[in-house]
């Protein structure tokens, strides 16, 4: 019986306000714990225009319906619509997820620039990024953070060494096949290993969980609160119908970050590459 965890991860205002809801109502019916990723700072989605120059990111927004996805406010925030806060505008929303049995991690502060403009961020502004991010959480829950996802699998070693700094117990920010050790920064990874809809649509997500079913290693399953919880909903409920007839073990990361032997992971570097289906090299 493989192991499998549902990374969710909160990247808009919308999916906050009302995807977020939904996904834990869905959750709480199958008696399901979730590690949800939050952004917690400014939505600025609306500076995803900028990247329409880009014939791959152009052809993903297409393919994907983004417009059907998140909303036309959600394209104008940030640019014509001011950025609305994300998690930090729902403090009680996130205390009572938490109080339900789910993990809570950080995700991102500004969720479009980091994904956008990582390459370009100097060593201060990254430092100051996660300033604010991990500020926001500790003054919501009061304590640390222990797991940071990145947004949109970006990740370069100048992040990852300031990463170090913040005291994580575990970080997934790649789209590796298994978990490994960080040579940048020593911390365990456990990457998103399983596509989700945007990259693979639903016949893609469910054909492969049939196919790690037996697995021996963990297996993570991106989700988006926009996605699944939006006009993904009925769908997002036929694969956790799924995960449950397939007998995966469902966990929280948290739970299966402690579950790892790290003594018998491999230590090694980043890598980049293209994930089928993305409009950006994510970290593998």
């Amino acid at each position: 019986m493989a192991d499998l965890a549902l990374k969710i991860d909160i990247d808009t205002f919308r999916g906050m306000k009302e995807g977020v809801p939904r996904l834990v109502a869905i959750l709480a019916e199958r008696s399901i714990a979730a590690s949800f990723f939050v952004s917690f700072g400014p939505d600025r989605s609306g500076l995803a225009l900028l990247q329409l120059v880009r014939p791959r990111f152009l052809r993903k927004m297409i393919r994907t319906n983004a417009p059907g996805l998140y909303g036309l406010k959600t394209a104008l925030y940030g640019t014509l619509l001011p950025a609305p806060m994300i998690g930090i505008a729902f403090p009680d929303t996130l205390r009572e997820i938490r109080a339900l049995g789910h993990e809570i991690a950080c995700h991102a502060w500004d969720h479009r620039v980091w994904q956008d403009w990582l390459s370009l961020m100097s060593n201060g502004s990254i430092h100051r990024w996660f300033e604010k991010m991990v500020d926001a959480y500790a003054d919501m829950f009061g304590e640390r953070p222990s797991a940071f996802g990145a947004p949109g699998w970006r990740m370069n070693d100048r992040a990852l060494a300031v990463i170090k700094k913040y005291g994580f117990c575990y970080q997934s920010c790649t789209r590796a096949h298994a978990p490994f050790i960080s040579k940048e920064n020593g911390l365990l990874e456990i990457p998103s290993n399983l596509p989700c809809i945007e990259e693979a649509g639903v016949e893609g997500v469910m054909q492969r969980l049939k196919e790690n079913a037996h697995s021996t290693g963990p297996q993570v399953l991106p989700v988006h609160a926009e996605v699944e919880g939006g006009p993904y909903l009925k769908h997002f409920k036929d694969i956790l119908d799924l995960i449950r007839t397939l007998g995966y073990s469902v966990k929280r990361l948290a739970d299966i970050a402690d579950d790892i032997d790290t003594s018998q992971l491999e230590c090694r570097q980043l890598k980049q590459g293209i994930i089928p289906g993305r409009a950006f090299a994510c970290a593998l």
